[in-house]
């Protein structure tokens, strides 16, 4: 697939699941999390409010599949495990954090269309 030109628009190519896994809620707020460095999975977990242990095990483990987070097991006593983005993950900072700002900044808007649509319907 190396040297592959890949298109979303096209159903079985791999992007559809990268657009999936990197437009997910989750992995939008977890690459934030991990925006100003390396945090234990316990930081991560209280830094997003309201993702289930088991989300944010399958969020880290996805984006660690992908290439974009690095979990790293230091041999102390109690063990210690960070996660941390790599440089692809890096790269996906500014694009997500444009999408949090727009949703900040439209919700307003976006709940007003809601009501009037249910209102509508």
């Amino acid at each position: 697939m190396l040297g592959q030109a890949f298109d979303p628009y096209v159903r079985d190519c791999p992007t559809r699941q990268l657009l999936d896994r990197i437009g997910d809620r989750w992995t939008v707020l977890v690459v934030g999390t991990l925006a100003d460095g390396p945090l234990r999975f316990s930081e991560v977990a209280r830094r997003v409010d309201g993702v289930s242990q088991k989300m944010l095990t399958q969020t880290l483990r996805a984006l660690e599949r992908d290439g974009l987070v690095t979990r790293t097991h230091y041999p102390e006593i109690p063990p210690r495990v960070e996660y941390e983005l790599t440089e692809a993950g890096r790269t996906l900072q500014e694009p997500l954090r444009a999408l949090e700002l727009w949703a900040e900044r439209h919700m307003a808007g976006v709940l007003s269309a809601r009501e009037e649509y249910d209102a509508a319907v």
